[in-house]
């Protein structure tokens, strides 16, 4: 089977310049891929290459990433500018051909949530959900139950205030080494995977697409207000963190109510330190764990149940009269593609030939 190679195209859509990344027939199985924070589209390569070329991939830049433009992030939009920026896409006839579009959607982390604002808004244009390590139906952080009651009313430890300084300062830099935990090339190895052995020789090209975050108040991280409660801080309104902050996306009910429910799998793995019960980036857990100073207990900041929130919305969604389907990978991190490939494609392929599809 010939290998499947991306190209990628400068286009214009949402009345900004987006870089797509494109590979196989324009009249073949149309997928969307969207990834992460702090990662582009050529995070989805390695799992191109093993894809069958009767698909037809279309991967783009989100806004401050990659090779789009650096266009501001406005928090108080929940994760909708992005969702907005690759919804416009959908009507473009050299990306997706001409016709009806209704493409596999394929979200990783970030792009997990984006894929559920875009269903949320485009109901009739989606075919299928992969949620690969998804944010929370809820946000990130500061919900402490599986309806996302806030722990504080002001959402207080999450947000940009809550991204580790050192780490945003290095990828300003565009630091490549791993001479320090905050490093992205560190952080890439012991967080977006279990193993590092799995980033393989993509590493470096892997390692490019965190480097091509834009940061910034606008981007990433954002801006941070000071709260009274603990940890003193609380989300802004503009920026990624506080986009994905639950003050700012909280999309549970609609996506329970939401006209055309399109099958969804959920594949995650079982050792993802990001989007997990156990986060290492939720300051709650962190804070349980006496990395935090002064965390005020269980009863006032838990650690947030990310995993068992978005099983419960999930289940709300089949409920509703939807179908969905949880694929839990052993021994796997936060990025199922890179680590589970041959699994994660047998998910992939059996959304393309299913009847929405």
């Amino acid at each position: 089977m010939p290998r499947m190679e991306t190209e990628q195209r400068i286009v214009t859509a949402n009345g900004i310049t987006q870089a797509v990344r494109v590979a196989g027939p324009p009249d073949g199985t149309p997928v969307l891929l969207i990834h992460g924070n702090c990662s582009s589209a050529l995070f989805w390569e390695p799992l191109v290459r093993r894809l069958p070329p009767t698909l037809r991939v279309v991967a783009p830049d989100l806004r401050g990433y990659g090779d789009s433009a650096t266009a501001p992030v406005d928090a108080t939009r929940g994760l909708r500018d992005f969702a907005d920026d690759v919804a416009a896409l959908l009507d473009d006839p050299t990306l997706f051909g001409a016709g009806d579009t209704r493409p596999v959607v394929v979200g990783h982390s970030l792009g997990g949530g984006v894929a559920m604002r875009l269903l949320v808004d485009n109901p009739h244009r989606v075919g299928a959900l992969l949620l690969a390590a998804p944010v929370s139906p809820y946000g990130f952080g500061g919900t402490r139950d599986l309806t996302g009651t806030p722990t504080t009313p002001d959402f207080a430890g999450t947000g940009a205030g809550t991204a580790n300084p050192d780490f945003v300062a290095l990828l300003a830099a565009g630091d490549r080494s791993a001479d320090t935990p905050a490093s992205p090339r560190a952080v890439l190895r012991a967080t977006y995977v279990a193993d590092p052995a799995a980033l393989g020789d993509d590493e470096d090209l892997l390692l490019d697409t965190v480097l091509s975050t834009a940061t910034g108040d606008d981007n990433y991280p954002g801006t941070a207000e000071p709260s009274e409660n603990w940890p003193g801080t609380a989300p802004g309104t503009r920026g990624v963190l506080n986009a994905l902050a639950p003050t700012h996306f909280r999309l549970a009910d609609e996506l329970v109510a939401v006209a055309a429910k399109p099958p969804i799998t959920w594949v995650r793995g079982d050792a993802d330190v990001i989007v997990s019960d156990t986060s290492l980036f939720d300051l709650g857990y962190l804070g349980s764990l006496g990395l935090v100073p002064g965390w005020p207990g269980e009863e006032v900041c838990p650690p947030q149940p990310m995993i068992g929130q978005t099983r419960s919305v999930l289940e709300r969604y089949a409920a509703a009269g939807g179908t969905y389907h949880e694929v839990v990978l052993p021994g796997c991190g936060h990025s199922p593609h890179l680590e589970r490939p041959a699994e994660f494609v047998a998910e992939l392929l059996a959304l393309t030939t299913g009847p929405a599809a």
